[in-house]
């Protein structure tokens, strides 16, 4: 694919997930009723079934953790120091750029929402900063398409897709049980990690983007040796 075509198909992606990321956007910001109405009411439900299960409730605080932007940026740093033993540097530069894209993109959209975070009269966990969109759940977004295009399972890669997209939406549930955000945060966070990755992932390879969901942004340079040091 010429790079002009591959950057057209990388923007043209990339409109296609920020329409609705911009129109859920547009409805935090203009505060509509149903929009918050509905935020509320599954904040309200969660937030009582945390204060009654205890258990299941420091299970969300673990994995919030486990799986915050800070874990997950110093796996992501990990895998760049791989690829770059392998001499990827393509590959390498691909997840710097689409980690730190998304997570500048994050802390400006932040800043110029201004959400509040929710404000409960009985919370079980406390977050700093504004709320739209969600900080965990861009990360997780962002670094489980990195890790699921990166590493060099080819044959089986609904494996992979299933386990990212299991770690990407319990993080983000939890920080709705927590109710340190609302769930158009969530699923703004989620949006806009698609949207990186996807546009980020076109941009760099010269394959289409079915070929590189099924195989990886570039799946020969997972399963070559490390090069030899002379």
């Amino acid at each position: 694919m010429k790079l002009g075509l591959r950057l057209t198909t990388a923007a043209l992606l990339a409109v296609a997930v920020l329409v609705p990321f911009a129109l859920l956007a547009v409805l935090v910001v203009g505060g509509w009723a149903p929009l918050h109405d509905g935020d509320a009411a599954i904040t309200d439900a969660l937030h009582s079934w945390a204060l009654a299960h205890r258990g299941w409730r420091d299970a969300a605080v673990w994995w919030t953790n486990i799986f915050g932007p800070t874990p997950l940026r110093a796996a992501t740093l990990g895998l760049v120091v791989w690829l770059l033993v392998r001499r990827a540097r393509r590959l390498a530069l691909w997840v710097v750029v689409t980690m730190v894209t998304g997570g500048v993109l994050g802390a400006v959209l932040k800043l110029l929402v201004g959400r509040h975070r929710p404000d409960l009269l009985d919370p079980v966990a406390r977050a700093t900063g504004y709320s739209f969109p969600s900080g965990h759940a861009l990360n997780a977004a962002l670094a489980a398409g990195v890790f699921v295009l990166v590493l060099p399972v080819v044959r089986r890669r609904w494996v992979l897709w299933t386990g990212a997209a299991v770690v990407a939406f319990l993080t983000g549930l939890t920080r709705i049980v927590l109710g340190v955000h609302w769930t158009s945060d969530v699923v703004g966070g989620w949006l806009l990690g698609v949207m990186v990755v996807a546009a980020t992932a076109v941009a760099f390879t010269r394959r289409g983007l079915d070929s590189v969901v099924e195989q990886g942004v570039e799946p020969a340079v997972a399963d070559a040796p490390a090069a030899e040091t002379r």
